[in-house]
């Protein structure tokens, strides 16, 4: 897994452009066209907005996939295991 970009926006501007969306996509003819009139006046991509929906649509239960809870889980356990590896790693040199 590789580390794209630092988090450029805040939670609360994530939550309120998902907000903007869900509230205001009626009013577009697609979803696509909310997003980049939405992400637009944000400041982020499309793309970027689409990913933001998707995640929230996973929290709530409304799509398939890792929570965002369960992602931070999984990156714990990831970076644990890379550590414990490491310090086996050194117990092997030393010991030989």
């Amino acid at each position: 897994m590789t580390n794209r970009t630092s988090n450029k926006f805040s939670p609360e501007v994530r939550e309120r452009a998902v907000r903007l969306l869900l509230e205001h996509k009626g009013e577009y003819p697609s979803e696509w066209a909310a997003m980049t009139s939405i992400a637009a006046k944000i400041g982020c991509t499309g793309e970027t907005l689409r990913h933001w929906v998707r995640q929230a649509e996973r929290d709530q239960g409304l799509r398939a996939g890792p929570t965002s809870e369960d992602r931070e889980r999984i990156k714990a356990l990831e970076r644990e295991v890379r550590e414990l590896r490491q310090a086996n790693e050194i117990l092997r040199k030393a010991s030989a």
